[in-house]
């Protein structure tokens, strides 16, 4: 595998500078971790870390500004002109009491540092100046083999971090690596303690898994290593839960929802992909056989599930609310041809139409592929534009106040009258709007 060159960007620039600034100073300063890896695979990485022997103590004299983010660690961000480069010191670390953090931690070379890292791909070393691969730990052929393999004894690996075990699932399904052999029994046999994580860890890596364009790979190995059942048991709970075959021949539920994750666009963001993973997280819940197999009330069921589930895992808010919209809103497109016009303008005008739309796409896609109500709602939206989708207000309640009513419950519900005529295209302008307000009162 050849040495990679470093792309002309500022993140690259900025960590190259930094290792040649500590490199004159007489130390010796490398690119570590995931950067190197994504540059041997020819991926873009998205931040580059630097190793190095010198204390951090060093580094904050060497540069003008830093941030001691973890210093007892070893740790010190190096900010840029563009951005921050973290700078970490080759460090060996102690026994890990919490599952989470070393107890202690001593400065080393980076044959140590090498050793105390997560998997054999994310231990390798790049100098950025001559272009050399520092290699203690194979990672070099487990990259060639695309081989995910535990650094050392694969127990202790997981046991030291117990995100460790998601993080297996996830490199493994991004990179389409194949677990090594030992290191995928030992996340089966350790796959319990994932439970003893934070909820805001857990969600990180999720999302990281979600934004991926391989994100339904991702959470097929987490399914493949026994995770799933500890960390999202509501998706483990789709397996085997048949479908009508007439609308879902692909197969059950499970097989549909990575289906559906797979034919997301590659950019999708994080409430679509949230959305797609949850869409029909209420099936096995509502599950009956009558005339045919039914699932009947899974959106609003499973629009209340996904809350609850983006709540354990603290999610932010306005995440949850996108979420509960899509998985709610999911099974609404059979109903367009019939719905009134102005049922139909609020509908297309919902703040996250395009991506309930998304959904939609890769929904069909996912199980019988027919796309029957994308055309109608595309040239709908094209049709009645922004004006017409979200037409401006011709009155207010302080307008109401004017025209005699009185201040109260009764003045919403003639407001919202009044935007359904307006949506109906009964009324079109501010005198229409009064003289309707006037016969009424």
């Amino acid at each position: 595998m050849s040495a990679p060159r470093l792309p002309d960007t500022p993140s690259a620039r900025e960590a190259a500078a930094v290792c040649a600034r500590l490199r004159s100073e007489g130390h010796r300063a490398l690119l570590a971790g995931g950067c190197v890896r994504d540059l041997l695979l020819g991926r873009q990485p998205k931040d580059f870390d630097v190793a190095t022997d010198a204390r951090p103590e060093r580094v904050q004299a060497l540069f003008p500004r830093t941030v001691a983010v973890g210093a007892a660690f070893g740790v010190i961000v190096v900010v840029t002109e563009t951005g921050h480069v973290e700078v970490a010191t080759f460090r060996a670390e102690g026994a890990y009491s919490d599952g989470r953090h070393p107890d202690a931690v001593s400065f080393g070379d980076p044959e140590a540092d090498a050793q105390r890292r997560d998997f054999t791909v994310n231990g390798l070393f790049l100098d950025p100046l001559s272009g050399e691969i520092v290699d203690y730990v194979d990672g070099l052929g487990d990259l060639k083999t695309k081989r995910l393999r535990a650094i050392g004894d694969p127990d202790l690996r997981f046991r030291e971090d117990h995100l460790r075990l998601l993080r297996a699932g996830r490199f493994a399904g991004v990179l389409d690596f194949e677990v090594e052999a030992a290191t995928a029994a030992a996340v089966r046999r350790n796959a319990a303690l994932l439970a003893t994580v934070s909820p805001e860890r857990i969600q990180q890596e999720l999302s990281k898994i979600l934004l991926s364009p391989r994100r339904a790979d991702a959470l097929r190995a987490c399914s493949e290593l026994g995770l799933l059942p500890v960390f999202l048991p509501e998706m483990e709970a789709m397996k085997g839960v048949e479908q009508p075959p007439e609308y879902h021949p692909e197969g059950d539920v499970f097989l549909h929802t990575l289906l559906v994750l797979s034919h997301l666009p590659e950019d999708a963001s994080l409430t679509l992909a949230l959305g797609g993973l949850l869409h029909d997280v209420a099936k096995p819940c509502t599950f009956e056989r009558a005339d045919r197999i039914r699932f009947n009330n899974h959106d609003r069921i499973g629009a209340e599930m996904s809350v609850r589930i983006l709540e354990r895992l603290k999610f932010p808010n306005a995440v949850k609310e996108r979420v509960e919209y899509l998985v709610a809103e999911h099974l609404r497109w059979k109903d367009t041809p019939n719905m009134r016009v102005s049922t139909l303008k609020r509908f297309l005008a919902a703040e996250g139409f395009d991506e309930l739309l998304a959904l939609y796409v890769a929904d069909c896609k996912g199980s019988h592929g027919k796309l029957d109500f994308y055309d109608l709602c595309v040239s709908k939206k094209a049709e009645f534009g922004v004006e017409k989708l979200k037409p401006v207000k011709l009155l207010t309640g302080h307008d109401l106040v004017a025209l005699g009513m009185a201040p109260g419950p009764k003045m919403g519900e003639i407001l919202k009258a009044l935007e359904e005529e307006q949506l109906e295209n009964r009324i079109t302008t501010r005198e229409e709007a009064i003289q309707w307000i006037r016969d009424r009162m």
